[in-house]
């Protein structure tokens, strides 16, 4: 047996060797007391383990972790006894429904040519028991080769150990995460959530499947505010997954209207008292929504208890673990959990799966005991000839009695039970979600190792530039490539691994509704995104949406009932801000209806709160839609202007067409002005930034189009081949600048109306007194991106026009555009601190003194000076002077602007285009 040495602290913490030094001997003493002192390595234990093992013939394997049990069976105190590896209890079909989905990946990836082709992957598959100390034991087997307490030797002289998929829970794979991510063995999760596993500081080669907590924990918090629950219970396992999911929860959910009623945790070790506990916590609360964050396994036996409390009419939030699960999924629950909404992880078809699991009978491998065991437990009977341990629950059932529950049964199997006439999880292929993760979870690995194996020359590995071989690599050298290029394709699914070791994956939204067969469907009614840590999609179906309650409707969740006619809402201290108390209306004064209402300054009556919003009616509004409508009518007079004169030097040079554009866009912009104005609704809200952008980006790229054959007359002073460029940039070119910028602009605008657009917002976190009518602008870094690309074409336009202000000329149109964008800097800079300062109506009236001011900027700049010339100074508006090619006398005009002549090599430049 060869014994590869790996480094390392971790023998000496968990049951590693104990070691005596050599002894000093005198040379007096004879060879036997020699040999008594000298140091001996004593094996401490040895630990038992089950599974399945295929690594014959194979080059590497991939070790797994799967629940395949339930639990451990809890010993007496075994201080008096040697100590002896626990033994588990309670067979798990959708755990052992997840070995199977390893094991067929696996087969699928030795068939296949275009991955590792001519190397045969095998497996070494442990049982965690859904159980620390068992998950420990596993990550050590994996470590030494042997089931033996040895942790830093490798002592095994099959197939080297590539990576580990697993384990089921996060706290398990946090516990085997530390151990494993010392010796820098990559590790992938398929259904371990936490978000504690994003750190890479503690977690440096975890890797998973299923989407981090932080998504999941976004979506419910969406979930709750998108239909206005503001009571909200949460219960969690007292562990890892549980505390933090729902700590991330709160964060996200908890604001001015939505609070957290209770927070119950589910102990880990059975305890009925600590259970009726948190049933009677539940059955006490006012709060109708519930949010969930365990295991299956864990939320259990609370699920026994609620059943036997006939607790009903609440509307339970399941996190991703327990949503689908067919342990807690059964008729027999459904009055208490009939109308769940739940996120699942992204559903998956597995090809050929559902054949292999049935490709299962004890018959075909005597030693297979999981079959054995599998078969009994299905079948309630026992193979002949069987002396399977694991067959009784000595657990403490829900009751509080002690049983001992005997799974095997009196009956012997036959062997012509058949499978198909099991009702049982573990053959139920329409869900495959965890069990699709853990098929992704093998082709991460396959993928890594092909990465390494396709590596020739030079290589990513110090000292010399090397690669690994496929034949002999260390851990290290695979997490390398798993941690860089983790990015692949699995049944069409495009799997991309971030540097946290994170997946974004969408989540369907789930209801629990019975079917015709009295069964819980599990059916779609909504989907929830999150591509990346900043935008995120939300979409459900209410109308789809089964509610269990008696009204049979959606329910309202709130710390308080509204107060009845007569009565007013008042504040309760040390309450939070969801709570209020009802106090009665003054004598002598009624309230006859329960919208929002408060005293007034007498407290003598109650009062609605006051509406806020700028309204058409106020003397602001009136005098903002006077100023919109005013530049609107200046804006068409320029144009009749240009109409009228539009056979004129002055306003054919520099392509016409893009002027009347520039005063079409100026009416647009100054008329979105109204869009503002006015009580908020949905459609306003979506319309007036939209509309907005839009017309600043088809303003700006007008004049960017101008302001870049104004450059490249610049450039044509000092460069032969400039001159060519611009005599060659024809007014088409110009258009389509203008065409290509507005296009980007209307794809971000879509994109933002699309994912997560402005809506209608009642506001009373700033003021008691008044509900301030607002919209609260969705996505802000779609909004940011929508108006930083119409600031980026004003750099543009600023950067093309100031370079070409000095041009020799009669006529620069280039200065005024240079004064034009600083003029709309100096407003939008100035816009921002205001708009940030003020509150309700004054904050609508700064953005739209922003729109009328670089509205009105712009116009001045530049069309006035050209409607001067054309209606004071028409002598001026001539071929020969707007050209260049002839100077003017009047001292009383200003430059005009639209052409430049500059004499060099004797060739006159200008930047008359006519139409």
């Amino acid at each position: 047996m060869v014994c590869t040495k790996l480094w390392l602290l971790i023998g000496l913490l968990i049951h590693g060797l104990e070691y005596a030094p050599t002894q000093g001997m005198d040379d007096g003493e004879d060879e036997e007391d020699a040999e008594a002192e000298e140091g001996e390595c004593r094996l401490l234990g040895k630990f038992d383990l089950r599974g399945y093992v295929n690594a014959e013939d194979a080059m590497h394997v991939i070790g797994g972790m799967f629940p395949i049990h339930f639990r451990t069976i809890l010993e007496e105190d075994p201080t008096s006894t040697p100590p002896m590896s626990p033994q588990c209890e309670g067979f798990n079909f959708r755990g052992y429904r997840w070995v199977k989905a390893m094991i067929h990946a696996i087969n699928d990836i030795n068939k296949r040519d275009d991955i590792l082709p001519d190397i045969k992957l095998g497996y070494q598959i442990y049982d965690t028991c859904f159980t620390m100390s068992k998950t420990v034991e596993n990550s050590l087997a994996f470590l030494t080769g042997q089931n033996e307490t040895t942790p830093v030797f490798r002592c095994s002289s099959g197939a080297p150990l590539a990576a580990v998929v697993g384990a089921g829970g996060s706290t398990l794979s946090i516990a085997s995460s530390r151990i494993l991510g010392l010796y820098y063995f990559p590790q992938v999760g398929y259904a371990s959530s936490s978000l504690l596993l994003s750190d890479k500081y503690q977690f440096p080669t975890y890797l998973r499947t299923i989407p981090s907590d932080q998504v999941q924990s976004q979506g419910m918090a969406d979930l709750v505010h998108h239909f206005g629950w503001r009571w909200i219970g949460t219960i969690a396992a007292d562990d890892d997954y549980g505390k933090y999911g729902v700590k991330a929860f709160k964060e996200k959910v908890e604001n001015a209207y939505t609070c957290i009623a209770f927070s119950e945790t589910i102990p880990k070790i059975y305890s009925r008292t600590k259970i009726l506990s948190v049933v009677d916590t539940v059955r006490k609360t006012n709060a109708t929504v519930i949010v969930v964050y365990s295991s299956d396994i864990d939320f259990q036996p609370l699920m026994e208890e609620l059943i036997i409390g006939n607790i009903s009419a609440k509307t339970w939030i399941a996190s991703e673990a327990w949503v689908t699960s067919a342990l807690i999924a059964r008729p027999e629950y459904f009055p208490v959990l009939g109308g769940t909404i739940g996120f699942a992880v992204k559903r998956g078809e597995i090809p050929g799966l559902k054949e292999f699991l049935q490709d299962i009978h004890p018959s075909k491998d005597p030693d297979d005991d999981l079959a054995i065991e599998f078969w009994q437990t299905a079948f309630n009977c026992t193979w002949p000839n069987s002396s399977i341990p694991y067959n009784t629950d000595n657990r403490k059932n829900v009751t509080g009695h002690e049983n001992i529950t005997d799974f095997s049964s009196d009956q012997l199997c036959t062997g012509e039970e058949k499978l198909e006439d099991l009702n049982n999880t573990y053959l139920d292929v329409s869900q495959l979600r965890i069990t699709y993760n853990v098929y992704k979870a093998v082709f991460a690995v396959a993928y890594g190792l092909d990465q390494l194996r396709l590596c020739e020359g030079k290589g990513p590995f110090e000292p010399d530039n090397e690669c690994a071989s496929i034949d002999d690599f260390e851990p290290w050298q695979l997490m390398f490539y798993m941690k860089n290029k983790m990015k692949f394709n699995v049944l069409g699914e495009s799997v991309d691994i971030n540097d946290k070791g994170d997946v974004y994956t969408p989540y369907d939204i789930l209801n629990w509704q019975r079917n015709e067969t009295d069964e819980i469907a599990f059916v779609k009614v909504g989907k929830f995104d999150m591509p990346n840590e900043v935008n995120r999609e939300f979409h459900i179906y209410n109308e789809s949406i089964f509610w269990n309650n008696p009204a049979a409707s959606h329910p309202r969740s709130a710390c308080n009932n509204n107060c009845q006619p007569g009565y007013r809402k008042g504040i309760l201290q040390g309450k939070p801000s969801c709570c209020y108390d009802c106090i009665r209306c003054a004598e002598g004064q009624i309230s006859n209806i329960t919208e929002d209402y408060w005293s007034n300054e007498q407290r003598s009556e109650c009062v609605l709160k006051e509406v806020e919003f700028l309204a058409y009616g106020d003397a602001l509004g009136m005098t903002l839609i006077a100023l919109s409508v005013l530049g609107a009518c200046v804006v068409l007079s320029v144009t009749g202007v240009y109409i009228k004169h539009r056979n004129t030097a002055l306003v054919k040079a520099n392509d016409r067409e893009l002027s009347f554009l520039i005063q079409y866009s100026l009416v647009i912009t100054l008329m979105t002005s109204i869009l503002f104005i006015g009580k908020p609704e949905d459609w306003s809200c979506q319309s007036r930034q939209v509309t907005l952008a839009l017309g600043f980006s088809l303003c700006l790229s007008c004049v960017l189009g101008k302001t870049v054959m104004l450059f490249l007359t610049h450039l044509a002073k000092n460069s032969k081949v400039a001159e060519k460029v611009r005599m060659c940039f024809k007014p088409i070119f110009q258009k389509i600048i203008v065409l290509l910028s507005v296009l980007t602009e209307v794809g971000i605008c879509t994109a933002y109306l699309i994912r997560n657009p402005p809506r209608m917002h009642k506001n009373t976190q700033f003021t008691t007194l008044k509900i301030i009518f607002e919209c609260d602008e969705g996505s802000i870094l779609y909004l940011c991106v929508m108006f930083g690309f119409d600031v980026f074409l004003a750099i543009l336009c600023f950067l093309t026009a100031f370079v070409s202000r000095k041009l020799p000329n009669n006529f620069n149109e280039a200065k005024f555009v240079s004064f034009g964008m600083l003029v709309f800097f100096i407003v939008w800079i100035s816009f921002v601190p205001a708009y940030l300062s003020t509150r309700g109506k004054f904050k609508v009236a700064v953005e739209i003194f922003a729109i009328l001011a670089s509205s009105f900027g712009l116009l001045g700049c530049i069309f006035v000076p050209k409607c001067y010339i054309i209606l004071l100074k028409p002598a001026r508006n001539t071929e020969e002077i707007v050209g260049g090619r002839a100077a003017t006398n009047d001292k009383s005009a200003p430059p005009t602007s639209a052409s430049c002549t500059s004499e060099v090599n004797n060739t006159t430049v200008s930047t008359v285009l006519e139409d």
